[in-house]
């Protein structure tokens, strides 16, 4: 997917198309977590969906669960779902900063060599 420190670095478009692939792959890690939350708060914890989506958004973003757990089967789906969101928000970072990361040491290893 990436070229290797032997080969010449890619154009600004080739560039620009990867960071968009990425995104893309980004924001559908993003739309299968909110789909995962908004679901499960809704079938365990018994939240009408616009609950179960703020609930969901606000866990997978950080923030912290909006409406309490008063269920032990809701309870448990939220510290699931929390440790997943953790998991999935670093997934979601490292896809969206590799291309960046990969021109920059890229980019320094060539001025390295000359």
């Amino acid at each position: 997917m990436y070229e290797s420190r032997h080969r010449p670095l890619i154009g600004r478009r080739e560039f620009a198309h990867r960071l968009a692939r990425n995104f893309a792959i980004g924001l559908g890690l993003v739309s299968f977590a909110l789909a995962l939350g908004t679901t499960g708060y809704h079938a365990v914890a018994g939240l009408a969906w616009i609950d179960a989506f703020h609930n969901a958004a606000m866990i997978l973003t950080g923030m912290g669960p909006v409406t309490p757990m008063t269920t032990t089967g809701a309870k448990i789906f939220a510290s699931l779902y929390a440790l997943f969101s953790g998991i999935a928000f670093l997934g979601m970072v490292t896809v969206l900063l590799a291309p960046i990361a990969h021109r920059f040491l890229h980019k320094f290893h060539i001025e390295d060599e000359r």
